[in-house]
């Protein structure tokens, strides 16, 4: 068990937050899914007992084989240090073979995008709920306008409680969802207490039957419905890091169970009434709850659909961190609210899904527009959850034939959803497809890029700092030179405490030589503890080049700056590098001089050899990357003095 799982074991609080968090997409089903499955099959008058009975079977064995066994069961323990999602998972099997990227980039391209469009569809939906109702003589919604007015002020104020941190929003959240699946529990019992044969629904049979049944008249594509009761179940395992695997396994019982009552409970009401007309929107899911509490259920089902957005949005944060931690993505700037790893918010992301949701608020409309596109890209990413959980459980020395089973069932299962779904590409599904192809695009050229770079990189690439000791510290005391800055700080990655990239010592003493007192060569080694603040320093015998390790917290603000004045004060106190006395200062007995930073940045050299696609991505690369977020702001010093500096990257063999 690792630390973090460790620190988060089982507890009341735990489960409050992990119902608060996880289960929002999954605990909002009922308010669509059988609605979907009636209206598909040409309304109320054209369902019987069997029709009913077989769905709520493939409902709840969706729910029992996907989320219960596949999820809670099995992916929850496939978690790398508490963290779990698709690219978590890719981490524990990346070294099994090469091509296991693939599934991984696809499947994590396809759940952000799905990230996007959850928020629109849950929050429209639950604001037209709202629509033309009326509250006393008053109808406060009703107009189309008035909806999408109102979801676009929510959707705002909800991606602007992120930077608060999930724990804060689970405790805030956890009682409300907690009131919202004991409501479907109860209010799904009170109506199955008028037929308790319903329970047929449990036999696995009746499931089987149903999609070769007559009484069924979409066929295969009723899948298509059924599949949107289990489509949180991918945010669930993203979203194990903002609570702890305990806390999730613990309270996922309590939901399925009240899950199952409340879709049983629909079924009863159907059955019972089969000439049912309404001049509004057809939902068994209101229909059944007594008229005195219509209005609670309406007011509840609209801020638990709020809530349902709440998993994809931390689930996308922990995405896209790992992303970036796998080269996948451009770093990100990470912000922890809490003392716990798994509890990130990172703004870039968030400003992000917060404009595509909006926009496809606006673009759509109608949440019934909306659903048109849900669930597609979803069901892509489960299949590729199916293809490196098999290779997990060869990692884990798992029978063989134990695996196949479990690839061939799932991959069936998943493969009929897919396939069901693919209906709906037209119909608005290509929105988000378009949107994880955009995606897609962009973590392909950021992998692929390195991978080029990385491979094509001239064998010289890479020098020994200590090799060039002897001429920076005569630089640093050559008067012929103008003195460029007191302490020379590039924040540069030293490998194994010796090689450092050429390009670094190129900005030094080849573009213009750089005079300066000592020269400093940065790195940040972020640790899995929240408040470390520790450093390691080699001189390599000098007084003059110092190889600075700052190994800090996830926790400490990443000030290199504010570090590496106390590190000077340090080395100076114990004269391990030269006095620094300042003749012009406002600080009395000062004696650490002035700090310039540089950061390097590639460009390509037109002295590179590469092939027309190896340049082009290479150059697409060295691209997303000066279009990411400030290099300064991940180290602090957007208030430093700090240069930006472009140098060649030759790659290949060098044309003469």
């Amino acid at each position: 068990m690792s630390k973090s799982d460790k620190k988060r074991k089982m507890s009341l609080a735990g489960l409050l937050i992990a119902i608060g968090i996880v289960y929002g997409d999954i605990g909002t089903s009922p308010l669509y899914v059988m609605k979907s499955i009636v209206v598909e099959n040409g309304g109320i008058a054209n369902v019987n007992r069997e029709f009913i009975v077989g769905s709520i079977s493939l409902v709840l064995w969706t729910i029992t084989l996907l989320t219960t066994v596949k999820y809670v069961t099995i992916a929850l323990k496939a978690t790398n240090h508490g963290e779990g999602g698709i690219f978590s998972l890719y981490a524990l099997v990346r070294k099994r073979a090469k091509w296991l990227v693939i599934p991984a980039l696809v499947g994590g391209a396809a759940l952000l995008a799905d990230g996007t469009l959850t928020p629109a569809v849950t929050v429209t939906t639950a604001i037209e709920g709202l629509k033309n109702m009326k509250f006393g003589s008053a109808i406060p919604v009703s107009s189309q306008n008035m909806v999408i007015g109102i979801t676009i002020a929510i959707l705002l104020v909800l991606f602007s409680i992120q930077r608060m941190g999930t724990r804060i929003i689970g405790k805030s959240f956890g009682p409300i969802m907690l009131i919202w699946f004991t409501f479907l529990g109860v209010v799904g019992l009170v109506n199955m207490s008028s037929d308790w044969s319903i329970l047929e629904a449990i036999n696995p049979v009746c499931a089987i039957k149903i999609l070769f049944s007559p009484a069924n008249k979409v066929g295969i594509l009723i899948l298509g419905s059924v599949f949107l009761a289990t489509t949180g179940a991918e945010a669930l395992y993203s979203d194990v890091g903002h609570v702890g695997k305990a806390n999730i396994i613990g309270s996922w019982p309590y939901v399925f169970i009240c899950l199952a009552l409340n879709y049983l409970g629909q079924g009863v009401w159907i059955l019972q009434n089969p000439n049912f007309h309404t001049s509004g929107d057809f939902n068994p899911f209101f229909e059944v709850v007594p008229e005195n509490l219509r209005i609670f259920a309406i007011i509840i089902a609209t801020i638990a659909a709020i809530i349902a957005s709440q998993a994809l949005i931390t689930g996308s944060f922990t995405l896209v961190a790992e992303a970036s931690g796998l080269k996948f993505l451009p770093k990100m700037n990470i912000i922890y609210p809490s003392d716990e790893k798994g509890q990130i918010y990172i703004p870039s992301t968030n400003k992000m899904i917060c404009v595509v949701t909006s926009a496809i608020v606006f673009l759509f409309r109608t949440s019934h527009h909306m659903e048109a596109a849900y669930g597609l890209a979803i069901t892509v990413t489960m299949l590729m959850t199916t293809i490196l959980l098999f290779e997990y459980l060869g990692k884990k020395q798992k029978p063989l034939a134990l695996r196949i089973l479990f690839l061939i069932a799932f991959a069936f299962i998943e493969g009929m959803f897919l396939i069901s779904s693919m209906t709906k590409f037209m119909h608005g599904g290509y929105v988000t497809v378009l949107i994880a192809g955009f995606i897609l695009g962009i973590m392909y050229i950021w992998f692929y890029g390195n991978k080029i770079r990385d491979k094509r990189e001239s064998r010289n690439a890479y020098v020994r700092l200590d090799e060039y000791t002897g001429m920076l510290t005569n630089l640093s005391h050559d008067e012929d030179y103008p003195t460029y800055a007191t302490n020379l700080v590039y924040m540069a990655k030293v490998k194994y405490n010796k090689f450092i990239k050429r390009e670094i010592l190129y900005s030094i003493l080849d573009k213009r030589p750089k005079r300066a007192k000592a020269y400093w060569f940065v790195t940040v080694n972020v640790t899995n503890e929240p408040f470390t603040a520790e450093y390691a320093v080699n001189t390599y015998g000098t007084k003059n080049v110092i190889n600075v390790q700052l190994f800090l917290g996830f926790k400490k603000q990443t000030s290199v700056n504010v570090y590496l004045r106390q590190i000077v004060q340090d080395l100076i106190a114990d004269c391990t590098i030269e006095p620094q006395p300042q003749d012009y200062t406002t600080t009395p007995g000062r004696n650490v001089g002035d700090f310039s930073f540089v950061i390097v940045n590639d460009v390509i050299s037109p002295q590179t050899q590469l092939t027309g696609f190896e340049k082009w991505m290479v150059e697409a690369r060295v691209g997303l990357q000066n279009l990411s977020s400030n290099p300064a702001s991940w180290f602090g010093l957007e208030y430093a003095d700090t240069v930006v500096e472009r140098v060649p990257l030759i790659l290949g063999r060098p044309n003469p």
